[in-house]
């Protein structure tokens, strides 16, 4: 009976490992970096904002913050722009805006 439970945990064990790899995977497959280049090339054709106003945006979450590294993503369709900015108080802020307007998709304290 024993060896039939440790069997059946290291299953579950397995199983369970196999499920987070494939949605990490996943994850992983749905966004695609954008370079300097392709993301100018959009701002200039309309396609997101200009850079300093989604730079405001988030700042306007965080008033007398500061931003520090940014990164545009293609996810699920859309542009993400991803900013961190860290507040007047010190803390770290990770920010996602849909980057054609503007919308805040995401504003969680880093820990």
């Amino acid at each position: 009976m024993m060896n039939t439970t440790l069997k059946i945990s290291r299953t579950l064990v397995a199983g369970l490992s196999l499920a987070s790899v494939l949605a990490i995977a996943s994850t992983a497959v749905q966004a695609d970096d954008i370079g300097p280049d392709k993301a100018l090339a959009l701002r200039d054709q309309g396609a997101i904002l200009a850079f300093d106003k989604l730079n405001n945006l988030a700042l306007a979450q965080h008033p007398g913050g500061r931003i520090g590294d940014t990164e545009l993503e293609e996810a699920w369709g859309r542009y993400v722009y991803q900013v961190e900015v860290l507040d007047a108080q010190g803390q770290e802020w990770d920010l996602e805006l849909n980057a054609a307007t503007g919308e805040l998709l995401r504003n969680e304290r880093d820990d």
